[in-house]
């Protein structure tokens, strides 16, 4: 099982970021690879740029943590096995860090999910301002 990591560090208070992240059924709100989204803290659909689409269970949403834990159940992609993990973390009163870690197997998935995962992390400073 690969595992993979990204983060970045924003000029945002965590609860801001929380109310962003913190909606499973929004993700493709900032995430560029997800062309839709539904869902709720149970369990979302996601809608892949090319139109596959993924099955997911949200396994944890733990607001007061600022942790959303989730694993792709089903669709049109081999996943094998899946656990993504989205921390929030204060650093202080108007900043905070994002760290997404992903579980994936088969390892020939982690290519595509390392660059998708990293894009959004990427891109999050731009989606909050």
């Amino acid at each position: 099982m690969a595992a993979l990591r990204s983060h970045v560090l924003l000029d945002a208070p965590a609860d801001a970021v929380w109310q962003v992240i913190g909606d499973p059924a929004a993700v493709a709100d900032w995430f560029p690879s997800m062309k839709s989204s539904t869902g709720d803290t149970r369990h979302r659909t996601v809608v892949l740029g090319d139109g596959s689409v993924l099955e997911e269970a949200v396994v944890t949403h733990d607001p007061a943590r600022r942790r959303l834990q989730y694993r792709v159940t089903g669709g049109d992609l081999p996943v094998a096995g899946h656990l993504g993990t989205v921390d929030v973390l204060e650093i202080d009163a108007g900043r905070s860090i994002v760290v997404y870690s992903t579980e994936i197997s088969p390892d020939s998935l982690a290519g595509a999910f390392d660059a998708a995962i990293s894009e959004a992390v990427a891109a999050l400073p731009a989606h909050l301002s």
